[in-house]
């Protein structure tokens, strides 16, 4: 049998990486990405163990992500300083002698697409629409067409592909949540162990990267759409008489300075009502089209790349794709399901704002023990890529 073709729309850290192990697998692969260029937004991603065993099988290991594994003392603080979990939340930087890595999504981007062949990606490309074709598939794009054996929809949580597969589906809904996001140079007040501050309503997250830069992110309830003028200011006023090293990484963000940082600002917005399935026919939905989550777990990239090697491993053999597309499902629904669950109980707890609330939450924090906090997060850091025959099942 000839190298079958899959058409990837989207360029994203789910598409690329899909791409990556469907060629592993032998695949003929064309990734759509409608943006001129590839790029990783302004932002930091960790890689947790589950992501990284993941990335190791199809041939990214640990060579690729050189530089300093997260802190073990990370976990969780209050504005003035105090530690609510530590060695609990430490755990998700390490599982099983596995470090996370925190790097710059450019950079994830850039080794996933340099582990492709030249002209996989094709840049300023995109995917309208798909339709099947008897036993095939073809992918509608702003090129032509595309026809394949499978289409891979990676693009994102604003998906039209999904929206075409399943147009009863309510979409997104708006977590009550918005963020910030910069990385700054690594220079200037070190940013010691990365951690996240819990306030009322409000969160302020600070993670070294493995090439020394330091990612921030902080969140606020807001309604949707609410944009601030000034985001420094609006930092500032929120976050700036919180513990070290806060301030200081804040007046690094100020817009006057010799060298200005990009500040990203965005809702927060989550597929609440699960999809019925990740594919239709010969088309597979994955990362943020198929499960997009609130970013309160850190595991909206690491279960994409999940998706990706499970995808591949289910089309490797030369089963009938709509029969892999199936397993792929069966693989994946229920478990980015709970963990998107999981993640949305975790932000209606930062979410609160009352005093009584607030303190009765952190009183809770603080005393559940560190096992407790594992056993939990075992699930999740634990995983590993599917081994054996082709289209066998994986469960959470």
């Amino acid at each position: 049998m000839g190298a079958r073709h899959a058409v990837v729309a989207g360029g994203g850290i789910g598409g690329l990486a899909a791409a990556v192990a469907l060629n592993r697998r032998g695949w003929r692969v064309i990734v759509c990405e409608r943006a001129p260029v590839l790029t990783g937004i302004g932002a930091g991603i960790v890689l947790a163990p589950n992501a990284l065993r993941a990335l190791d099988s199809i041939g990214l290991g640990a060579e690729v992500w050189a530089g300093e594994a997260l802190a073990g003392a990370v976990g969780l603080r209050t504005p003035d300083g105090r530690w609510l979990s530590r060695a609990g939340t430490g755990a998700a930087s390490s599982w099983d002698g596995l470090p996370a890595r925190a790097v710059h999504r450019g950079f994830l981007i850039d080794a996933l697409a340099d582990a492709l062949p030249p002209g996989v990606v094709q840049l300023g490309v995109s995917v309208t629409g798909v339709e099947h074709a008897g036993g095939a598939v073809v992918a509608r794009t702003s090129a032509g067409d595309l026809r394949a054996d499978v289409v891979v929809a990676a693009d994102g949580m604003r998906s039209v592909l999904r929206g075409q597969l399943f147009p009863r589906h309510p979409g997104l809904r708006h977590a009550g949540e918005a963020g910030w996001r910069a990385v700054l140079p690594g220079i200037g007040p070190p940013a010691r162990s990365a951690a996240e501050t819990w306030g009322r309503g409000e969160r302020f997250g600070i993670v070294p990267l493995v090439d020394g830069r330091i990612y921030l992110y902080a969140t606020a309830t807001a309604a949707t759409g609410t944009k601030p003028a000034d985001h420094h200011a609006e930092l500032t006023r929120r976050f700036g008489t919180w513990h070290d090293p806060i301030p200081a990484l804040l007046d690094r963000l100020d817009p006057r300075n010799p060298e200005p940082v990009d500040v990203l600002h965005h809702d927060f917005h989550e597929l609440a009502s699960p999809l019925p399935r990740f594919h239709s026919g010969r088309v597979a939905l994955l990362g943020d089209a198929a499960h997009a989550m609130t970013p309160n777990m850190g595991q909206g990239g690491c279960q994409a790349i999940e998706d990706a090697v499970v995808l591949a491993h289910a089309l490797a053999s030369d089963a009938d794709v709509p029969a892999a597309l199936a397993a792929y499902t069966e693989s994946r629904h229920r478990r980015t399901t709970l963990i998107s669950r999981r993640s949305r109980r975790i932000g209606d707890l930062a979410r609160l704002s009352h005093p009584l609330a607030v303190s009765a939450r952190n009183l809770a924090v603080r005393a559940t023990p560190s096992s407790v906090t594992s056993r939990a997060l075992d699930t999740v850091l634990g995983w590993q890529p599917p081994s054996g025959p082709a289209s066998t099942v994986v469960r959470a």
